[in-house]
Order: structure tokens, then C-alpha cells, then sequence
């Protein structure tokens, strides 16, 4: 069959493509760029390309063609392996850290604001309005630990 390009992208016999680039483009969108992910990528699509034009052949409409064309085509795990490409590595969780720091940075400023407070303004008693906000930093680093727990 000939190929036609459009203003919407290749079509096979008015089979719109745009659908299976777009797929075929998510699937391959955390593998670094190559010479081989672009041939993979290639083939990819045109076998896709196939399918959707042989389920068409057999009365299935476009849409439903292209569907089951991209579910019955499934991940691309073992195109990952055969190109090597290693799964991120997980993020480390700080949380714990980030609430041990918060702790200690609250509880420094704290005492910098009561030094200030009873130092300058001894009469005045004020570090408790700038306290309750500087507590808000450790308790949601607390909440974040929990839920990351």
C-alpha cells in the first residue's frame, strides 16, 4: 500500500498514524536516543501500522483497529533490555533527614528570637508570635516523614 503524508501525519489507505507516533513515542520516551531506538522505533510503527491495516482488512473500524492494535502490542520491556537501558535508580528518602534538620533549624531560631526578644525588649514579651509560625517548618516535615513512611 502507498504511503500519503498529510497535513495531519502518514496514513495507510486513510488510516490516520498520528495515533500509533504518539504511542509509539511515550513508549520509547525514557530511552536515550540512538541509531538503534530510532530503527526499533521504526519497525515499531510499521508493524503497528500493519496490524491496524489487517484488522481493517478483516471489518474492525479505525479507531478499533488502532485500539487494539496498540493493547495487543503490549510494554516494550524486552526492546529496553535489548537496547540496555537501566531502570532509573529510586529517589533516596530524606525525609527523616528533613525532619531532623527542621527540628534543629526551628529550634535554633527559636532561641534566636528569644535572645533577640530578652535581650533588646526585655519588657516586651513578643518571640511567641514568630515561634508559632517557625513551628509550622517541623510540623510539616513531621507529616511529610509520616506519610512517606
Amino acid at each position: 500500500m502507498e504511503r500519503i503524508k498529510d497535513h495531519y501525519g502518514p496514513i495507510y489507505g486513510g488510516i490516520k498514524v498520528k495515533e500509533l507516533n504518539n504511542h509509539v513515542n511515550k513508549l520509547f520516551s525514557d530511552i536515550p536516543d540512538s541509531k538503534e531506538k530510532e530503527a526499533i522505533m521504526q519497525e515499531v510503527l510499521q508493524n503497528l501500522e500493519e496490524k491496524v491495516f489487517d484488522l481493517m482488512e478483516q471489518g474492525k473500524g479505525e479507531e478499533d483497529a488502532i485500539n487494539k492494535a496498540i493493547v495487543e502490542f503490549g510494554d516494550i520491556e524486552d526492546l529496553k533490555k535489548e537496547l540496555q537501558v537501566e531502570e532509573p535508580a529510586k529517589k533516596k528518602n530524606n525525609s527523616k533527614l528533613n525532619l531532623d534538620f527542621s527540628i534543629w533549624g526551628s529550634i535554633l531560631i527559636i532561641a534566636f528570637f528569644i535572645f533577640i526578644n530578652f535581650y533588646y525588649t526585655p519588657k516586651i514579651i513578643w518571640f511567641v508570635y514568630p515561634t508559632f509560625a517557625v513551628l509550622w517548618w517541623p510540623l510539616s516535615m513531621y507529616f511529610s516523614w509520616l506519610r512517606n513512611k
